[in-house]
């Protein structure tokens, strides 16, 4: 684990995949940097990336540093909200996908259905979060050229991740279905509907 300030009030910690990225900011959202002298305010906002963390808003960044050399990473399964999405599963790049997984469409429906995904993080758009969950062998490489338009509510998949876009724009990732599911909503308490540690599963329709 690397950190460096960015700023006066704010810290970027380096870690070794999204899976602690994850777990460093479960920790420290759950009230463990309240009890650090310097950091009873603990921190304005714990945002975490594929392979880093960002503290913003801290009081003393050298107490932070301190307090965090005495986390660990867990491999703990993060118990946030669970979340069920519909999914019409008529993607155009599902028969791809299930060449790549030595299945038929209906094969690609059952697996997809079949994982537990956890939201990771979020990015590329407000709302949109990369789930993670995908075993190795499902996971399948982006397109060469990403498309210049997909509606939103296409749900995807590219390398490790799923994802579902929010509002249209353009998109690289192997696409399975469509959901009704809104992923941004500004007016809502938490405009992202799928925040980091949040459980994701897919249901067919």
């Amino acid at each position: 684990m690397h950190s460096r300030p960015v700023g006066r009030h704010a810290l970027l910690v380096e870690v070794d995949d999204a899976r602690a990225a994850l777990s460093l900011a479960t920790w420290a959202r759950s009230g463990a940097l309240a009890a650090v002298p310097g950091l009873a305010g603990g921190c304005e906002e714990v945002v975490p990336a594929a392979r880093t963390v960002l503290f913003d808003g801290v009081a003393d960044v050298g107490a932070l540093e301190a307090a965090l050399a005495g986390w660990t990473p867990t491999e703990e399964s993060v118990d946030g909200p669970l979340v069920e999405i519909q999914v019409t599963y008529d993607g155009s790049d599902l028969a791809v996908v299930a060449e790549a997984w030595g299945t038929d469409e209906a094969g690609v429906v059952a697996a997809h259905t079949a994982v537990d995904f956890t939201a990771a993080f979020c990015g590329f758009a407000p709302g949109f979060a990369y789930l993670a969950g995908l075993p190795e062998e499902r996971w399948v490489p982006r397109l060469e050229s990403p498309r210049a338009r997909l509606p939103a509510g296409s749900v995807g998949l590219a390398d490790r991740w799923c994802g579902v876009y929010p509002t249209e724009s353009p998109g690289g990732w192997r696409l399975l279905g469509r959901t009704d599911a809104v992923l941004w909503d500004p007016a809502r308490e938490q405009p992202a509907l799928l925040a980091p540690g949040t459980r994701v599963r897919f249901v067919a329709r």
